[in-house]
């Protein structure tokens, strides 16, 4: 469904000039794609999710024999983006001992206590295994770069808090992720594109509808007022920490079936793309426990 030129259009691409604006939030985010009906792409977008989550089945379970590597997947984006729907469905068919997921909120006391990456390290998947990080240590160079008092429950050593204090992280973002990947860890990282219009649209969903009330937070809208100087702070972010190594996925946010379909076929892509291959068994006892077996 998705070609390799379709994902490198996604990347942002070390070291260019990157701009948010320049990113589709929508299903036509190709002229390719464009020319389809937005129907008939739908339909070809939920056969191809079909398609990806045997192929993610049968590639976790390959991963997990393996044994040599594991794959990271770092989900970041506006409340309403679709985080927790994507990965619901993406990984609906992955085997759960193969699978980790995490949600990093509010940081306890003891987090606050630790450097900025401590608690999303011990978090990190095993070898074999795929974790999911729901938000992440980018947290730290987003949300408390729009509100820079949330330093001060850091307990940081004195200094200015000016652009070489947030370059210094996302150099420390940058060479711990090229440390993971240099031992094993595999880093797809995803930015769900949603414009300001579909979140309100989002917000009034979850107002309206008694199944979706849950899902609203009143501090939700407050954020909202911010919604320039998150994009502001995004856009740098992802400029600064995407890298050969560990790339920028920007994946258009309005339509979920869309962004489903996209994120299943970057990860299927991925894992069809490392060494993977079923160890070699000592095939010397066989024989015998086939005839123990043969002859109970």
């Amino acid at each position: 469904m998705i070609t390799e030129k379709f994902i490198a259009r996604l990347k942002v691409q070390p070291g260019k000039r990157f701009k948010l604006s320049d990113r589709s939030t929508t299903w036509a985010e190709t002229k390719e794609v464009q020319r389809l009906a937005k129907n008939e792409f739908k339909k070809k977008a939920q056969a191809s999710l079909r398609e990806n989550l045997q192929s993610l089945s049968d590639a976790q379970d390959l991963l997990y024999a393996d044994d040599r590597y594991s794959l990271l997947v770092i989900f970041q984006a506006m409340d309403a983006a679709g985080k927790d729907s994507t990965i619901k469905h993406v990984l609906s068919g992955v085997n759960p001992q193969g699978c980790q997921v995490f949600s990093f909120k509010q940081p306890s006391a003891e987090e606050l206590d630790h450097d900025f990456l401590w608690r999303c390290t011990h978090c990190l998947p095993e070898r074999g295994r795929i974790g999911i990080f729901n938000r992440s240590y980018y947290e730290e160079v987003l949300v408390v770069r729009v509100h820079p008092n949330l330093l001060e429950y850091q307990k940081l050593p004195p200094g200015p808090i000016d652009d070489s204090f947030w370059q210094a992280r996302y150099d420390d973002i940058n060479n711990f992720e090229k440390h993971l990947v240099r031992n094993g860890t595999h880093i797809l990282k995803f930015f769900l594109h949603m414009s300001k219009d579909e979140q309100k649209k989002r917000f009034l969903e979850r107002l309206d509808d008694p199944k979706k009330n849950w899902k609203f937070a009143a501090g939700d809208v407050v954020e909202r007022q911010h919604w320039d100087e998150y994009m502001d702070a995004y856009e740098q972010a992802l400029q600064a920490t995407s890298t050969k190594h560990a790339p920028w996925h920007v994946i258009p946010a309005d339509n979920q079936w869309a962004t489903r379909m996209i994120v299943a076929d970057v990860i299927a892509a991925k894992l069809r793309s490392l060494d993977l291959r079923y160890p070699e068994p000592d095939r010397t006892s066989f024989a015998e426990a086939r005839e123990k077996l043969l002859t109970e």
